[in-house]
């Protein structure tokens, strides 16, 4: 007979509660509730942007067309008009040969390799030029019926799709639709609701069309289906826009994106909203706030690029992964003894210490967690705040910091029971970051009465400067080894940046930025290809915002529950800690990261 065992290879065990150390999908029996008992990660009920590659060209009102991983991005405005073409390999963008007629508000359908991009503003004039790209070069073939700007267009390759709405010299908006065969446009029946700067997706039989500017009601939420033969009117969704962008294989699964929900003053959207056939959900918005934008892709794996955001959004990439990945959540954990911010932690959310801080004032406060609850240790030898720290809760290392006269080159080592002085800091300075073991440490940034850049290495008994970083900052966040680190955000002067730089040991390289600017935010990871980057303060707000770095690309993750900077931190991307902080005063809570987060299940009999 088989048995649990035999299959499994390990027998149920018994635990009053939740078993110690369970894993994913591992069976018990809970004693106290009297029920078998089984673990499951979370995934997420709606999907999420990550960062992508940035164009080379910023501009906007451009076309896309192919997928996220091979989309090509055409036109627009940098200003003046462009021909500019760039291709995507799901990782950065290469510029390739132009189009024949530089223009923007065009549109365009097909893949990275085989696409039409019609219509389009001259400036000045309206165009009716369409060209087909082979997947190396653009080709100008037959004319559009209509010359015209901000058109939608939906289609599979560059003989087959249909180009909709728009506006031309005579009409402020326009519902002519035309179908292209590979040679020919053909005038077929129009959109029901005359607009231009609009969205569309989908296939030349079953494409949608959805936003725009329509005059008497400017931003409208209208979307209209395309069967093949005419347009039918389906639910309205929830943010009107134009200069909106998206994303679907056909007109029954679409993601919509981004957009200008007015124009007094110049505002931009991130909303983001996904339809089923039946009706609009909002999903995660974009990390950036944009309007005319490129998309390309389908529901579940889109696309969204360059759009206006200034200054930098003209070249911004981000990535949509639909539902069902794993996700990591931030749970509540006790709150420490001793409220204090500018502090540093070392270890993860089942073992760590904390230790110094500012009270105020500076302190040389140390505590350690077990998982459950923090425990007041020897203290610090110099009470100080504004330090950085890392290694683990037996072995951890604090270095230099700003005690209550000065900032302090002074570095301890941590035993398990005491701390004890060793070789100082080359330079003295707050407000930096740190990164590895108690005998192998990186000591980067902060604050010596300017920003700086500065990086020395820890060998175990004394500091070496090394190689600078390339964006000299403070309040950074920090993670990772001595010889692979990474060091995200912080303050410049006279604002916070959104800068991301990987270290390898010998230098430091500039990657993908996070998506949102902060200063005073905290970090965890195992090293410059997995980290996270927590919390801190933009104006107005103290940030709750989670990203979570993979080596390419950030994704925004779940949200702290208590929005706070210069907190306590460590630990990896599957479980940290975050203690302490600020918010609008000192604060004491601590919160546990785990990835993916799970979910018990009983299993229950009838």
């Amino acid at each position: 007979m088989s048995t649990y065992k035999k299959e499994v290879g390990t027998a149920v065990q018994n635990a009053a509660g939740t078993l110690s150390g369970v894993i994913e999908g591992q069976l018990w029996y809970d004693s106290t509730a009297a029920s078998f008992k089984y673990q499951y990660p979370n995934v997420t009920s709606a999907g999420s942007w990550s960062t992508g590659g940035n164009m080379n060209t910023a501009r906007d009102y451009l076309g896309g067309s192919g997928a996220q991983t091979a989309a090509l991005a055409f036109g627009g405005e940098t200003p003046p008009t462009t021909a500019l073409t760039e291709s995507y390999d799901g990782t950065s963008w290469t510029e390739v040969n132009d189009l024949n007629t530089s223009r923007r508000f065009l549109a365009g359908a097909g893949t990275q390799t085989s696409t039409v991009a019609f219509a389009g503003d001259l400036e000045p004039g309206y165009s009716d030029a369409a060209e087909t790209w082979n997947g190396t070069s653009w080709t100008t073939v037959g004319s559009l019926n209509t010359a015209r700007r901000g058109v939608g267009g939906a289609g599979t390759d560059n003989t087959a799709a249909l180009a909709f709405g728009g506006t031309d010299a005579g009409n402020p908006t326009l519902a002519v639709t035309e179908s292209w065969n590979g040679s020919a446009w053909t005038e077929v029946n129009d959109l029901n609701q005359a607009r231009e700067r609009l969205g569309g997706t989908g296939t030349e039989t079953s494409g949608q069309a959805f936003g725009g500017y329509a005059g008497a009601t400017p931003y409208i939420g209208y979307a209209e289906n395309w069967n093949g033969t005419s347009w039918t009117a389906i639910s309205n969704f929830n943010t009107g826009r134009y200069g909106v962008a998206g994303a679907g294989a056909n007109n029954t699964s679409t993601l919509i994106f981004g957009g200008l929900p007015s124009s007094s003053p110049p505002a931009q959207t991130g909303a983001t909203e996904e339809w089923n056939g039946t009706s609009w959900t909002e999903v995660a918005d974009l990390a950036n706030e944009r309007g005319a934008l490129g998309g390309a892709g389908i529901s579940t794996a889109a696309l969204a690029f360059a759009g206006q955001n200034p200054p930098a959004g003209g070249t911004l990439t981000e990535e949509w992964l639909g539902a069902g990945q794993p996700v990591g959540a931030w749970s509540t954990g006790n709150n420490i003894n001793t409220a204090r911010n500018q502090t540093a932690a070392a270890g993860d959310n089942s073992a760590s210490l904390l230790f110094g801080g500012n009270t105020p004032p500076g302190t040389g406060a140390t505590e350690s967690y077990d998982g459950t609850s923090w425990t007041e240790v020897n203290d610090l030898n110099t009470a100080r705040q504004a330090h950085g720290g890392t290694g683990s809760q037996t072995l951890a290392i604090a270095i230099g910091g700003e005690t209550p006269s000065a900032n302090t080159a002074v570095t301890e080592t941590w035993n398990g029971t005491s701390w004890t002085e060793v070789n100082d800091l080359n330079s003295a300075r707050r407000l930096s970051a740190a990164a590895g073991t108690q005998t192998a440490a990186l000591f980067f940034a902060g604050y010596t009465g300017s920003n700086v850049g500065l990086t020395e290495s820890w060998n175990g008994t004394s500091w070496t400067e090394v190689n600078d970083m390339n964006t000299a900052r403070r309040l950074v966040s920090g993670n990772g080894t001595q010889t692979s680190a990474l060091v995200a955000a912080g303050y410049v002067g006279p604002d916070s940046v959104t800068n991301v730089e990987s270290w390898n040991g010998t230098s430091w390289t500039e990657v993908s930025d996070i998506a949102q600017k902060r200063s005073g935010n905290f970090g965890a990871g195992a090293d410059n290809t997995s980290a996270l980057c927590i919390g801190g303060w933009y104006p107005p707000s103290y940030r709750t915002l989670t990203e979570q770095w993979n080596g390419s690309s950030w994704t925004e993750v779940g949200d702290l529950s208590t929005g706070r900077e210069q907190a306590g931190s460590d630990g990896t991307t599957d479980n940290a800690i975050a203690a302490g902080g600020s918010d609008t005063g000192i604060i004491a809570a601590t919160e546990e990261w785990n990835n993916p987060s799970n979910t018990v299940k009983t299993i229950t009999t009838s």
